[in-house]
C-alpha cells in the first residue's frame, strides 16, 4: 500500500514538473505580461486609421454608396452584389480588437493608466461605437465585451449613451493629470483632445436632430459652449498621419498592385459645374495623354461596360489620397465648420449660418492645398455655391459631400442624413434602383448571437441594404 502510494505521490509530482516546464515553454521571453497603455493607445490609433480608410469599409463600399470613387472593373460590390460576408471587418475589428483594447485601457488601475489615458479610450471607444451605429443601426453597445452573447441597443440608445459617455471622457481629460505617450495623432496634446470630443459631441447631435431635435439642440449647445472649444484649425483636424511601407496608407497600398477604381464620374460632373479647385487634387488626369481632361468612371456598370470606359481614358483618384504618407483624415476642420453652420441654421446655437458655411469651405479647399485668396474668393461668389438660407440641408449637404473626399463612412452616412446632393443608382445596380442604406450585419452574428440579432432586427427592421437606419427619417 504505501508502495503504491509513493508510486502515485511522484506521478503527481512529475505531473506538475512536466505542466510548469510546459507553462515556461510556452512563455514569450520577449513579451511584457502586462500590457502597457501608450502601446494599446498606439495600436488602436493605427488599427482605427486602417479599419477608417481601407478597402472593405471605404473605396471598396462607401465611397462607392456615395459616389466619390467607381470600380471600372470587378464590379460587383458598386453594383451592391454584395452579401453578409461582405461587411464583416468593420464589425470584427471594431469590436474584438479597437474596443477591446480601448476597454483595457479604462479598466486599468490609475498607478497603470492615468485619466488622461483613459479619456483618450473613452472618446476612441465612442468614435468606433459610433462607426458601428452609422453604418449597422442596432449594435451591442452596453453589453459589448461583457458577455459572449451581448444584447444590442437601439441605434437611439447608442447615441444618446455616447454622448454621455463623451461627457464622462472630457470629465477625465486635463493637462495636470499627467502626460502620456504613445499618441500618434496629436503627441499628448490634451487641449486638442478635448476639442475632438467636443466636435464629435456636436457630430452626434445632428445625427439625431431629426427624431430628437430637443436633445440634438442641448448636446449641440453643450458642446460648443464648454470652455475646451471644438476644433478650430487645421492643425487641430484629428488625422493619422502615415510613414512609408509597410506603415503606409491602404490607399497607396492598395494601387501599388491593382488598378480596379477610378474617381466617380457623379463626382467629376459636380466639381466641373462649379469650376471647383480641387478637382486637379481629387483627380489625376487619364494616362492617355490625348483626353486632356479629367473623365470620372460611372457607377453601377457590369463588368463589360465598366471596362470599355477605358482604363487609359478615365480618371484614377488622385495622388493625394494615394502616397505612402497621405493622411487618414477622421475629423476635419472644415467638417466641424459645417456642423457649426447648420447647428445655426436650426437655430441651436447662435452664430451666423452662412459665415460658417463658407469658412467649412474655404477651410476644405485650404485642407486639399487650395490656398489662393483670390481662388478662393471666385468661387465662393458663384451662384451655385453661395448659401440658400431656404436650403441649407442642400448647401451643406452638396459641399459636406464634396468636402468628405476620401471618408466613405461618414460620407455616406452625411448624405443618407441630409439628402444632398441627390445621387442616382447605376443602370446595372441589384437594389431596384436604390442605393444601400446601411451595412449588412456580419453572418456569423446569425450563428453566434442568434437570439440577440433576431431581436435587434425584429425592432430595426429586416437584415438588407436598404432598410432605413433610425437618424435616416427622409
Amino acid at each position: 500500500m504505501l508502495k503504491k502510494l509513493s508510486y502515485t505521490i511522484l506521478f503527481a509530482l512529475a505531473l506538475s514538473s512536466c505542466s510548469d516546464t510546459l507553462d515556461d515553454i510556452n512563455k514569450n521571453p520577449n513579451a511584457t505580461e502586462t500590457p502597457l497603455a501608450p502601446y494599446l493607445l498606439t495600436g488602436t490609433l493605427k488599427q482605427g486609421a486602417d479599419l477608417y480608410w481601407g478597402d472593405a469599409n471605404n473605396f471598396n463600399s462607401t465611397l462607392l454608396f456615395a459616389q466619390h470613387w467607381a470600380k471600372i472593373q470587378y464590379t460587383e460590390p458598386d453594383r451592391y452584389d454584395v452579401s453578409n460576408t461582405s461587411f464583416t471587418s468593420l464589425w470584427n475589428t471594431g469590436y474584438a480588437t479597437l474596443i477591446t483594447d480601448l476597454n483595457t485601457i479604462i479598466k486599468f488601475p490609475d498607478a497603470q493608466a492615468n485619466s488622461n489615458y483613459k479619456g483618450i479610450a473613452l472618446t476612441l471607444r465612442s468614435w468606433t461605437f459610433l462607426l458601428l451605429t452609422d453604418a449597422y443601426g442596432s449594435i451591442p453597445y452596453k453589453e459589448a465585451g461583457q458577455n459572449v452573447t451581448p444584447a444590442y441597443n437601439t441605434q437611439k440608445e447608442v447615441y444618446t449613451g455616447l454622448l454621455e459617455d463623451l461627457k464622462q471622457a472630457q470629465s477625465l481629460l486635463n493637462a495636470v493629470n499627467g502626460s502620456i505617450t504613445g499618441d500618434l495623432v496629436y503627441k499628448g496634446d490634451i487641449a486638442k483632445w478635448k476639442k475632438f470630443v467636443n466636435s464629435l459631441r456636436l457630430r452626434i447631435a445632428l445625427r439625431i436632430s431629426d427624431r430628437e431635435p430637443a436633445l440634438a439642440k442641448q448636446a449641440a449647445i453643450e458642446a460648443t459652449s464648454d470652455a475646451a472649444g471644438v476644433i478650430s484649425s487645421e492643425s487641430e483636424t484629428f488625422k493619422f498621419t502615415y510613414t512609408s511601407s509597410p506603415q503606409q496608407n491602404p490607399a497607396s497600398a492598395w494601387f501599388e498592385t491593382r488598378d480596379d477604381f477610378r474617381i466617380s464620374k457623379t463626382m467629376v460632373d459636380q466639381l466641373d459645374a462649379l469650376s471647383d479647385p480641387r478637382l486637379p487634387v481629387f483627380a489625376q488626369l487619364p494616362s492617355d495623354a490625348s483626353v486632356g481632361k479629367y473623365v470620372g468612371g460611372a457607377n453601377g456598370l457590369s463588368n463589360s461596360d465598366a471596362n470599355s470606359q477605358g482604363f487609359a481614358k478615365t480618371s484614377k483618384p488622385g495622388t493625394y489620397f494615394l502616397t505612402s504618407a497621405s493622411p487618414a483624415v477622421i475629423a476635419s476642420y472644415s467638417e466641424t465648420l459645417f456642423n457649426l453652420a447648420e447647428a445655426a441654421a436650426r437655430g441651436y446655437i447662435s452664430g451666423d449660418a452662412e459665415q460658417y458655411y463658407k469658412n467649412a469651405i474655404t477651410a476644405s479647399l485650404i485642407q486639399f492645398g487650395v490656398t489662393n485668396p483670390t481662388t478662393i474668393s471666385t468661387y465662393l461668389n458663384q451662384a451655385s455655391v453661395k448659401y440658400d438660407a431656404s436650403n441649407y440641408a442642400k448647401s451643406i449637404g452638396t459641399q459636406k459631400w464634396i468636402a468628405f473626399f476620401g471618408q466613405g463612412l461618414d460620407a455616406f452616412t452625411e448624405w443618407r442624413r441630409l439628402d444632398y446632393p441627390v445621387l442616382t443608382a447605376g443602370p446595372a445596380t441589384v437594389l431596384d434602383g436604390k442605393i444601400p442604406s446601411r451595412l449588412f450585419y456580419p453572418g456569423t452574428e446569425q450563428s453566434l448571437n442568434g437570439a440577440s440579432y433576431k431581436a435587434a432586427v425584429a425592432e430595426q427592421g429586416k437584415d438588407v441594404l436598404t432598410t432605413k437606419l433610425w437618424f435616416d427619417v427622409k
